[in-house]
């Protein structure tokens, strides 16, 4: 995910300036169940430490034995770990070691991509034959250009693995009360983008929302103005049913992914009864992404609960998954 990659660069960056060279691990194919599927990747330096996981905990400590051929002979090579005879339930992972070492116009080409909320697409070479073999590696592919992850040459006839990666996901939460500041913190964790929509007359700065990127201090008309698109959810939370409505009423015209309301069922209703009693013309894909009560059913009390039900109903709406307990699903996990 693009919130993976991103913190991998931040830690690339660090070591850069301290003169740490850089190994990149790719899951590039699975057989089997496997925590993580394929375009999962961590970071390995010099100094053995690590950012990043591709598995629970099981793998990392093997990746990190194997990276230092790659650290000596700065050539690529494919790692097999066969899950099945340490663990009993994963499978086999074929995971791509190279050298990383991007130069600083890859990098700002990357945060210019990362801004202007564009997809970033990735392609990995490999073969699953394990060992070192010439032409294997990745490249990132942006802005009509490739950007090799170093100056290996790539064999573009090897088996490959292509990964999308789409913007990080955005929560625009308006409201700036104790429940949007835990709301803040989860979604942050979960590697969102958060934007905090406060009032023009509230003190508060980003100080009092650990997490979030912003903090916007717009009247109702003005959210308009934001920039919400498919990758981004919006939540109506600032505890004032008059102050809700005109908000909506400034969303009009906007189709972000997720829409909620916060507050019970008689509140939502009444709330869509007024906007379309004061609204004459609107977005009509806006209501079908509206979800009030906001969140999904799981006996929720504490706003940090609350922030865990409403966070884990945007993601089954963006996944389009229908929640149920796993034990019940007969499919696997993941499709």
């Amino acid at each position: 995910m693009m919130h993976e990659l991103l913190k991998l660069k931040e830690s690339y960056i660090l070591a850069q300036v301290i003169g740490l060279n850089s190994v990149m691990a790719t899951v590039v194919a699975i057989e089997g169940s496997s925590y993580r599927r394929p375009g999962v990747r961590m970071l390995i330096f010099e100094n053995n430490s690590m950012t990043g996981a591709v598995s629970g905990g099981c793998v990392e400590s093997e990746i990190l034995k194997q990276s230092q051929s790659v650290f000596l002979d700065h050539k690529a090579k494919i790692m097999v770990y066969d899950g099945r005879y340490r663990l009993g339930c994963e499978g086999i992972l074929y995971i791509l070691l190279e050298p990383f070492s991007p130069d600083t116009a890859v990098l700002d080409a990357l945060e210019t991509v990362v801004k202007k909320r564009h997809t970033l697409e990735i392609e990995s070479f490999y073969t699953k034959t394990e060992g070192i073999q010439p032409g294997l590696g990745s490249e990132f592919y942006f802005e009509g250009r490739n950007f090799a992850f170093s100056n290996t040459q790539l064999d573009k006839t090897l088996t490959s693995y292509k990964q999308i990666l789409q913007p990080c996901f955005h929560l625009i939460i308006i409201g700036s009360e104790h429940d949007a500041v835990q709301l803040c913190h989860f979604a942050s964790l979960t590697g969102w983008e958060v934007t905090i929509v406060a009032s023009v007359k509230d003190p508060k700065t980003i100080a009092n929302f650990p997490g979030a990127n912003q903090v916007l201090h717009l009247l109702p008309e003005e959210i308009g103005s934001l920039s919400i698109d498919s990758e981004t959810a919006v939540i109506l939370m600032t505890h004032s049913y008059s102050t809700d409505l005109k908000f909506l009423i400034g969303l009009k015209n906007t189709q972000p992914a997720y829409l909620g309301l916060l507050g019970p069922v008689k509140r939502r209703n009444q709330i869509v009864n007024d906007f379309f009693e004061f609204t004459d013309s609107y977005n009509e894909g806006l209501l079908d992404v509206a979800h009030g009560p906001s969140g999904i059913s799981i006996g929720a009390e504490t706003p940090q609960e609350i922030a865990i039900s409403i966070i884990a109903e945007i993601l089954s709406v963006i996944r389009k998954e229908e929640p149920i307990s796993l034990k019940y699903k007969i499919s696997a996990i993941h499709s």
